[in-house]
Formats: C-alpha cells, sequence, structure tokens
C-alpha cells in the first residue's frame, strides 16, 4: 500500500473515478483540540451490534447521529436515529459550508478510542445519500491513518496520515469506485473522533 501525501491547501488530488480535497490546517490546533474535547463530553456515544457474514459482534468504535431533520440513516443493518444539531456542530457544519457547495444535512460521528478500534473496508454509498455523494470528513485528535482502494483497479491502494483539524472533502465518484477504511494498529494511540458530514434524502 503506497503512502501519500495531499495537497493540504485543499487543491484538488484527481484519482481515477475520484477527487480528493484536503485541508490540513482547517481548524487551528486550539480549536481542534477545544472542539475534542467538548464533543467527547457531549455527544452521546453508543456502540451497535452489527452483523457480518452471519456473526453478530459490537462495532469496534462509538458512535452518533445529529441532523437537521429526523431523516434515520441505514446501513450493514443498522438503524440510527439522528439526535438534533447541537451549537458545536453547527460551527463546525458553518464553518464546512465556506469550502464546499454540498447541503449536508447530517453527520455522523465516529469514536476511535484507542488503536484497537477500527472502520472496515466501505463506501459511503447507500441509497439515502442520492448518487455521487460527497462526503465531509473532519479528524480530531489523535492522527490515524486512511486507507483508500480502487474497486477494479487492484493495484490503486493508497494510505494517507490525517492530522488533528483537518478536513477531507470526498467528492465525484470516490463513494461509487473506491472504498475506504481505517484499520486497527497495535501501536499506543489515544482517542480520535471522526465527523462525516452527508447529506441524506
Amino acid at each position: 500500500m503506497q503512502e501519500i501525501e495531499l495537497p493540504p491547501d485543499g487543491t484538488p488530488l484527481l484519482l481515477p473515478n475520484a477527487k480528493l480535497r484536503y485541508f490540513e490546517q482547517f481548524f487551528d490546533p486550539i480549536t481542534a483540540l477545544h472542539y475534542f474535547d467538548t464533543l467527547l463530553k457531549e455527544t452521546p456515544w453508543q456502540q451497535d451490534p452489527i452483523t457480518v457474514f452471519g456473526k453478530t459482534y459490537d462495532q469496534p468504535r462509538l458512535t452518533a447521529l445529529h441532523a437537521f431533520n429526523t431523516a434515520p440513516y441505514r446501513y450493514s443493518g443498522i438503524t440510527m436515529n439522528p439526535h438534533p444539531m447541537t451549537p458545536t456542530l453547527n460551527a463546525i457544519h458553518q464553518r464546512i459550508q465556506e469550502v464546499s457547495d454540498a447541503n449536508f444535512t447530517s453527520v455522523l460521528l465516529n469514536l476511535y478510542r484507542d488503536g484497537k478500534d477500527s472502520n472496515g473496508w466501505h463506501a459511503d454509498n447507500e441509497k439515502a445519500l442520492g448518487k455521487s455523494p460527497k462526503i465531509a470528513s473532519i479528524s480530531l485528535g489523535e492522527e490515524r491513518f486512511f486507507h483508500l482502494k480502487h474497486r477494479k483497479i487492484k493495484t490503486l491502494r493508497l494510505k494517507v496520515k490525517l492530522h488533528s483539524g483537518s478536513l477531507l472533502l470526498m467528492e465525484g465518484d470516490t463513494q461509487e469506485q473506491w472504498l475506504h477504511q481505517i484499520p486497527k494498529t497495535s501501536k499506543p494511540l489515544t482517542a480520535r473522533i471522526n465527523l462525516t458530514f452527508r447529506k441524506i434524502i
């Protein structure tokens, strides 16, 4: 797997069937730490059971869904009903809207408590997200590697380290043609919060 560095200033990186924009210092370190501490405390975290290949187990991370509407989000046999948006999430959302024309309605939060928590290969391509959905991903806390692989071109396997306070915008056909994951690691890591803003229709 090839490690790459994304342009840190939001310059689009065009890959086969994908468009990525990365803002490495979208939030300064003090603001990022403030948001991390606030979200860690005020978010109604939950750990849902998930069924994969007939086996049910607890997801290896904690999650929460917030939205401007009441539309549920369904994935991997899980149905999440949203909590109202908070002032903290509103502030982050408004900042993202300055660099994206997507009309995001919802945000899925993931808490990776340590290196053992993970998120396996998947794409954010549920029917409720519409065709070629745009996803805005905010990282807070511990740095983690983000893996990408093309569905058809098997040699296209990439990884990038996401910094605290960064924003990664996944646009174009990224969700339809690529998979991504946050893998487990044996390294001693502290907590990371990831917010993925999306439009649920």
